[in-house]
């Protein structure tokens, strides 16, 4: 069964987080593509459709899932006219804006039997998956903190909408999206959140800096990302009561997808081995220091995951649920910092 697309933007995360992916995995045809730029659309894709709205993209009869990647202030309205079109829909991460618009689709796409999912594609980045796979092995111990960082070396601030005053702008919705999903997916809900929100930049009109620290009973959950980072320290920090792993670098596919590579290219996805993660733990009493091979990154399994839930029902990659919790963790900090409290999730 071929699922034919229709992809609503062709900014960055459009043509380059999702046209390649859909367009190289099997069964997926990209049909359409709403944009105001066509030429830009078809000097890669010559046959595919656009339009210049979702209104005409979702009365398109043959499309079967619709992959919004516009600004995040418009998932919700697009999203809700493809649900009741009776479209699956993948939206780009942040999901929502808020949780009410997240609670009002999930059940919107339960009633109308569609499925909906939230691209949270660094599930798959090559660094993630190498430390669910460490882990699983138990090799740490008893976790006691997990450091995650996404920092950056921007000191000017750009004219788009991500840098704008904008419900959803800010660099907590964009890469503490990222950053908090996957926390959420190895530890599940914490019970508590505390957060520093900041502009660091001159000029800057949004968030570019935050520091959050998740609350469990017996671990710590730290993370953070800043705009002013010319020398970034390690990616990943875990600390555990067996060992510790200590992981530099940064998941290599972004940067193949903008250089034109593909899923399947050679190379795709793998890591330099000098990058490669250090375990530092004991044997048998005696200290011993591994070098962990980060395993191939994989942005494609969240399409063919998609695509399997489509044809046979399976759970879809990212549920609007896991998402759903990811705005709420986004929602407690931005009040924990405004309140200069720690946010008791139990009592919300």
């Amino acid at each position: 069964m071929k699922i034919n697309v229709g992809l609503v933007g062709y900014g960055l995360s459009g043509s380059v987080f999702h046209a390649p992916i859909i367009h190289g995995v099997e069964g997926m045809h990209l049909q359409a593509v709403v944009s105001s730029d066509a030429a830009k659309v078809n000097k890669d894709y010559p046959e595919v459709h656009v339009f210049a709205d979702i209104d005409a993209l979702v009365a398109q009869s043959e499309i079967d899932l619709v992959v919004i990647c516009s600004p995040n202030t418009t998932h919700y309205a697009y999203a809700k006219k493809a649900i009741l079109a009776g479209k699956h829909v993948v939206a780009e991460k942040p999901f929502t804006v808020d949780t009410n618009e997240a609670n009002e689709l999930i059940a919107l796409a339960r009633e109308h039997k569609v499925q909906l999912a939230v691209y949270q594609n660094r599930r798959w980045d090559n660094d993630f998956l190498t430390i669910q796979s460490l882990l699983e092995t138990g090799m740490l111990g008893r976790l006691s903190t997990y450091e995650a960082h996404f920092d950056r070396y921007r000191p000017e601030v750009r004219n788009r909408w991500r840098e704008q005053n904008l419900p959803g702008s800010g660099i907590l919705y964009d890469l503490g999206s990222h950053l908090i999903d996957q926390a959420l997916y190895l530890f599940g809900k914490p019970q508590t959140v505390w957060a520093d929100i900041r502009t660091e930049r001159d000029g800057g009109q949004s968030d570019d800096y935050f520091h959050l620290i998740l609350g469990y009973p017996q671990l710590r959950v730290i993370l953070h990302s800043g705009s002013l980072v010319k020398l970034a320290g390690p990616r990943y920090m875990l600390h555990g009561d067996k060992g510790s792993f200590v992981k530099y670098g940064l998941d290599p596919q972004e940067d193949q997808l903008k250089a034109g590579k593909h899923p399947g290219d050679s190379g795709w996805g793998e890591d330099l081995p000098e990058l490669y993660g250090k375990l530092s733990t004991e044997v048998g009493g005696l200290p011993m220091e591994a070098i962990i091979g980060t395993l191939p990154g994989k942005y494609e399994a969240f399409y063919e995951g998609m695509a399997a839930a489509i044809r046979s029902g399976e759970a879809v990659p990212v549920s609007g649920e896991q998402a759903r919790d990811t705005i709420r963790i986004i929602e407690c900090a931005v009040q924990s910092h405004r309140e200069q409290r720690t946010i008791q999730l139990e009592a919300q």
